[in-house]
């Protein structure tokens, strides 16, 4: 019995590093953007507008 409560502890240290490791993956493709001049002032912009759109998004949702 005590192994399954050593495998249900290890899910939650599982689920973390893999989403550590595809946010790595992810952003490690924008690298190379980073080196384009437009792409440099570009992304941020775009990143702010994600993140604006996305809270508008959740505040409808649950409205607030």
């Amino acid at each position: 019995m005590s192994d399954f409560w050593n495998n249900i502890v290890r899910y939650p240290r599982f689920f973390i590093s893999s989403m550590l490791g595809l946010i790595v993956v992810i952003l490690s493709t924008f690298k190379s953007l980073f080196n384009i001049k437009q792409f440099g002032y570009l992304f941020p912009i775009l990143l702010i507008l994600l993140s604006v759109l996305l809270f508008k998004i959740l505040t409808i949702m649950t409205g607030l």
